[in-house]
């Protein structure tokens, strides 16, 4: 039976939606103005219920990607914001992308990517995304290292938590269960490139550290770094059962993200920056790896 036919809306096809609408908005696919696609006609790309877009809809309002009015449709109000201080810096028509600043990483021979982040959700994305060019022959690098270092959820968090009730675990359990899904599927992802022989090198891994992750840090290629302070902010969760909670929780893509690449110059600022930032990545790599 397929989505449409049973019950969708109350399991987790409503955040694969999201998780697709906020990638797309951050990539420029949907930029700030623009309207989403009719429910109709994402109800039926993504093979799932009106009520599963209608939820994964509210949930993007609650979080202040889209603004939506019967009659007028969703509009986007929010994108990803990118600072560059690289005076090339890979753009598209919409500005500086996460997603065109991996793509242009990919591009070359050997890929290295060292993330610090809350939940692997947004690398996740953009490795589909260059695992289909990969297949489409458009890039072929000769290898991929992934070092993934994500906050340990077994531990209690700050956040994401419900206000005014810090016994109330359901909310670091939902996180637990979206690093998962999002870790598996980005081994998955580059697994496949290496099996189907079209990368001949390929290695994930993963460590999970006590500490809560206060920024986002992406490393590509050791000579750039893009790096965004977590806001924290209040905000409307539906759960799995349907019960609505006040949250406390961050949202990772919708972060400032400085983006500084090296230069000839190994004293400017952004190298100086980069060189920090890759050491710092290092020494924390090194010791959970003690």
């Amino acid at each position: 039976m397929d989505a449409r036919g049973n019950g969708d809306s109350g399991g987790k096809e409503f955040q694969r939606v999201a998780e697709s609408l906020r990638t797309r908005m951050t990539d420029g696919t949907y930029p700030v103005g623009s309207f989403l696609p009719p429910q109709r006609e994402l109800a039926e790309e993504f093979g799932v219920s009106r009520d599963t877009v209608q939820r994964a809809l509210r949930e993007l309002a609650d979080e202040h990607w889209i603004v939506s009015r019967q009659g007028s449709g969703s509009r986007v109000i929010k994108t990803q914001l990118i600072k560059s201080s690289a005076p090339k810096a890979v753009k598209s028509r919409h500005g500086a992308t996460l997603s065109h600043i991996i793509g242009s990483a990919f591009e070359a021979p050997e890929v290295t990517l060292d993330v610090y982040t809350l939940t692997a959700e947004s690398l996740d994305a953009h490795i589909r995304v260059q695992a289909e060019r990969i297949h489409a022959g458009e890039i072929s690098p000769e290898r991929i290292a992934v070092r993934l270092l994500l906050p340990d959820t077994t531990q209690p968090l700050p956040y994401p938590r419900v206000k005014g009730d810090k016994e109330d675990m359901r909310l670091q359990e939902r996180l637990r269960g979206i690093s998962h899904r999002h870790t598996e599927s980005l081994r998955g992802s580059l697994k496949d490139l290496r099996t189907e022989g079209l990368v001949p090198s390929v290695g994930v891994e993963v460590h999970h550290t006590p500490l809560v992750p206060p920024f986002k840090l992406y490393l590509i290629n050791r000579d750039e770094a893009l790096h965004g302070m977590y806001d924290v902010i209040e905000r409307q969760i539906e759960l799995d059962d349907g019960d609505v909670v006040t949250a406390l929780d961050v949202l990772g893509l919708g972060a400032t993200l400085t983006h500084q690449v090296k230069e000839h110059d190994d004293n400017s600022p952004a190298s100086v920056f980069v060189d920090n930032m890759q050491a710092w990545f290092d020494s924390v790599w090194a010791r959970l790896s003690e």
